[in-house]
């Protein structure tokens, strides 16, 4: 891949044509109605009708989007690294995506899995199972978020085990419902102000070279936890990210997953990969934990399933899935037919396309064009690049001798690349890193426009903050 900048100018897009004659009248007042929007009158509507607590973190409104790219109301055009949050792999739009989800919807779109079942869920889930690494014969539960599927981990966790406990990592983001926010290892803002949380459920170190935690500090924790806190008896579960997401996309040091593999065979504990954002093709494999040739007793998965369409997962060894008893699994919307037909047709696009090598590939890219854009626009600022595959994640500090988070500079560089017209997302403990989560089918020119933009970006933010 060329590593020369191609710029190119930002233009709007021509608008998407709508073959109103087949729209009924409601719909084309609706559609007539938005589109007469601009982003600073949808902003006022937003802001009276919904909740404070859902943040977005672009202030503009979607028009329409194809593959990395995404127009506003305004017809402004982005090119899109935040893929809503890693969940659009295979980029918005997919024709593969999109032609399953519509046929199926000639079909039926609903009838309830455990009241009339249908063939595209157990389709799914035979594809899950062929996909999850390990030998052993496998099972799968389909819901509709992330957070649920963590929640029914755990729950299929303590009915095979008979046990509590869970234990979770500092820096972990397991969802926002009480049980997966318990597991959650950041207090602000997914914590603040909501608990208490529930009981059993116990922290542990996770490795971080900011902090001086080396694997074995982190391991060392884990068995202070079961002299102190966690009798390992009473554990159910241990669930960690084998790349922490919000945390900072930091990868969980192969000999850390390996370590607990061996821990959790020795106690009886199941071991929970929560690959929800890692998983799918972002870190060059189809989970991120296959890298360290771990195999988890039970896996979660959501986001880049399904191309952009609402549907989550847990996989997991056979006998183990089926310890809970007959009703006690499922949901109204678990595993809705559209979403499955897309998840397919999403998993195949992934595979026909090369999509996993494509990962790898781009990783290797970025982790090259940051090094050069940091050592020649903002020198001993860009403290840490890293990351699996394309799941990538560049640190901001104020200076390399004390590494001092700088999250002022990595939100400027957020705010000035959107007014440039690239889509960027922090995260991160302490909010000064930039995370990677551009589709995998971008174009290599749309990549070196995206990295273009965002050097330009950095130069504004740290003129800004120098004054």
């Amino acid at each position: 891949m060329s590593n020369t900048v191609k710029k190119k100018p930002r233009k709007a897009a021509a608008k998407p044509k709508t073959n109103i004659s087949v729209v009924p009248d409601v719909a084309v007042d609706v559609v007539a109605s938005v589109g007469a929007q601009n982003n600073a009158a949808l902003l006022k509507r937003r802001e009276a009708a919904v909740a404070r607590g859902v943040v977005s973190a672009a202030p503009v409104f979607a028009s329409h989007a194809e593959n990395a790219e995404l127009w506003d109301v305004e017809g402004n055009r982005y090119v899109d690294f935040a893929g809503g949050i890693a969940v659009l792999n295979t980029g918005h739009r997919h024709p593969k995506v999109i032609a399953a989800a519509k046929a199926q919807e000639d079909h039926y779109t609903h009838t309830s899995f455990q009241v009339v079942p249908y063939e595209p869920y157990v389709a799914l889930a035979e594809k899950l199972n062929d996909l999850a690494p390990g030998d052993h014969a496998k099972k799968s539960l389909l819901v509709t978020t992330g957070a649920e599927a963590v929640e029914n981990a755990v729950k299929i966790a303590r009915a095979a085990t008979g046990r509590p406990g869970v234990i979770a990592f500092t820096g972990g983001y397991h969802g926002r419902t009480l049980l997966t926010l318990g597991m959650t290892g950041k207090i602000s803002p997914y914590k603040k102000d909501v608990g208490p949380f529930p009981s059993d459920i116990f922290r542990a170190p996770f490795p971080s070279v900011r902090d001086g935690i080396t694997v074995q500090d982190a391991l060392t924790g884990l068995q202070n936890l079961f002299l102190t806190d966690a009798q390992p008896e009473r554990i159910a579960a241990i669930i960690i990210e084998p790349v922490l997401g919000e945390g900072g996309y930091t990868p969980v040091p192969f000999e850390m997953m390996q370590a607990l593999r061996e821990i959790c065979d020795t106690h009886g504990i199941m071991l929970i990969a929560d690959e929800i954002q890692a998983g799918f093709g972002r870190t060059g494999t189809w989970f991120a934990v296959e890298h360290s040739g771990v195999v988890p007793d039970l896996i979660t998965v959501a986001k880049s399933m399904a191309g952009g369409y609402p549907i989550a997962g847990v996989i997991g060894r056979a006998e183990v899935m089926d310890a809970v008893i007959p009703g006690g699994l499922g949901g109204t919307y678990g595993g809705n037919p559209v979403a499955c037909a897309a998840a397919l047709a999403a998993i195949e696009a992934i595979e026909e396309e090369g999509l996993l090598a494509r990962s790898t590939e781009l990783g290797e890219h970025f982790r090259a064009r940051f090094a050069e854009i940091g050592a020649r626009v903002a020198p001993y600022r860009m403290w840490d690049i890293r990351g699996l595959g394309a799941m990538l994640a560049v640190e901001f500090v104020t200076d390399f001798d004390s590494a001092t988070p700088d999250a002022a500079l990595t939100k400027a560089v957020v705010a000035h690349a959107l007014k440039r017209g690239l889509i960027l997302l922090a995260c991160g403990m302490h909010g000064n890193a930039l995370r990677i989560m551009v589709p995998l089918t971008a174009s290599d020119a749309i990549i070196e426009e995206g990295l273009a933009i965002f050097e330009a970006a950095l130069i504004d933010a740290m003129a800004e903050l120098q004054g």
